[in-house]
């Protein structure tokens, strides 16, 4: 490990939010505290014939044309993309960051996708089958390719620093906020846009989890379908959207007056090399990710007050993320606040980590610890404080996110209050 009294330290300056939930960040943190839930039943299409018909939609109007350079651009951009692009913009703006003063050389964009471009793939399936191959849009290919939202970002606000995208399931944005984070650290950027887009609410990207029975058929019961801990959890719902950070180097955002959410002081990277879907039955692959941020950041378990837990409403995941935490935390474990935001939003894949960063830096900065919501019956496996319900002020001093994907990609992130 370097020594990090040598390396740059790291703050959050910006967040944007693309949710079932919000479309921007204070309506999307307004009705996650209020404790709504952006589950219904699907209209992208007619579910009717789905084991699982809800899902957390970005809802109509969805307008994301003024972060496109021309109407032309946006068409030729997929939907998981302009989700993504949308996400950077606000985050851009929520910064402050003027990007003509900046040195672009020195700017970055590190936005991953789990899956990518399903719906353009799914589109131009039909138009092979029905039309033939020389029908193809010259496009398909760069519509769908899941780097494409970091790429076109980049392009669009001429940022010419490190630039790339993370693929690991559901553990995406995570993954490409630490890399981003390690990225400033070793100096090789001042400011990353780092995050993850995903929109796979279609026929393919249901129908595939739903022949996995990963997720929740409780169609006749939507806002209550995703329950994180609860003993009647039956499966994940699926959600979609983006969320974006801008971390940057302390002392560049102190020379322009940034105003600063938090900062980030710890990452942890690890793999279950276990099973495809399934993670390690008692834990240890989490476990060993959460040590790793805490080692990293040179903070001991009883400094943690909050975990924003990975906690997908599925019967094995919360259960083996909750021996994780117990494996890590030990006495501690009971006096930590845990919950999952999931049941609010959906499981936005690839995105999850970073709209639940962003869940993160706010609870950091107002005292706020969002709920676990639909936990009405406590799963007697699952026996932390999972913050059932409703929203609770809690000064809070540093904050760990879990996430982790199929594959058995683990990421955690640890963010601590900025005091100056």
């Amino acid at each position: 490990m370097a020594d990090i009294s040598t390396e740059q330290r790291v703050v959050v300056t910006g967040l944007g939010v693309i949710s079932g939930l919000g479309q921007e960040r204070e309506l999307f943190w307004r009705n996650l505290l209020a404790g709504q839930c952006a589950v219904d039943r699907i209209t992208l299409f007619d579910p009717s014939a789905y084991d699982c018909q809800i899902a957390a939609e970005v809802k109509a109007p969805f307008n994301p044309g003024p972060a496109f350079p021309s109407p032309k651009e946006e068409r030729r951009t997929d939907r998981f993309s302009k989700f993504g692009i949308v996400a950077a913009r606000q985050a851009l703006r929520d910064s402050g960051l003027d990007l003509d003063r900046c040195n672009r050389d020195e700017i970055g964009v590190f936005i991953g996708s789990g899956i990518g471009g399903l719906h353009t793939t799914e589109e131009q399936h039909r138009i092979l089958l029905a039309k033939g191959p020389d029908r193809l849009s010259p496009f398909m290919i760069p519509m769908l390719i899941l780097n494409m939202a970091s790429g076109l970002f980049s392009i669009y606000c001429n940022l010419r620093g490190p630039n790339l995208a993370t693929c690991s399931a559901c553990a995406t944005a995570s993954h490409a906020i630490g890399e981003a984070w390690r990225t400033i650290k070793m100096g090789d950027a001042q400011v990353m846009f780092a995050g993850g887009s995903e929109a796979t609410i279609s026929p393919l990207g249901i129908g595939g989890f739903c022949a996995m029975r990963a997720m929740s058929t409780r169609n006749d019961a939507p806002q209550h379908a995703s329950r994180p801990f609860d003993a009647g959890r039956d499966g994940f719902v699926m959600g979609e959207g983006a969320g974006v950070v801008v971390l940057e180097a302390l002392e560049h955002a102190k020379a322009r007056g940034a105003r600063i959410y938090c900062e980030v002081v710890g990452y942890g990277n690890t793999a279950d090399a276990h099973h495809m879907t399934s993670p390690a039955p008692d834990g240890d692959g989490a476990a060993r990710c959460m040590r790793m941020a805490l080692r990293s950041a040179r903070l001991r378990p009883d400094q943690i007050s909050y975990i924003n837990a990975h906690g997908t409403s599925t019967p094995q995941g919360d259960l083996c993320e909750t021996l994780a935490i117990k494996s890590v935390f030990g006495d501690h474990a009971r006096k930590l606040a845990v919950s999952s935001t999931k049941g609010a939003t959906g499981h936005m894949l690839g995105a999850a980590g970073a709209v639940e960063m962003a869940i993160c830096c706010l609870a950091l900065q107002q005292g706020i610890v969002p709920p676990t919501i639909n936990l009405e019956q406590p799963d007697p496996q699952c026996d932390l404080d999972y913050v059932p319900n409703q929203a609770r002020e809690q000064r809070l001093e540093a904050v760990l996110n879990n996430s982790f994907g199929f594959g058995g990609h683990n990421a955690c992130l640890l963010a601590r209050r900025f005091e100056g």
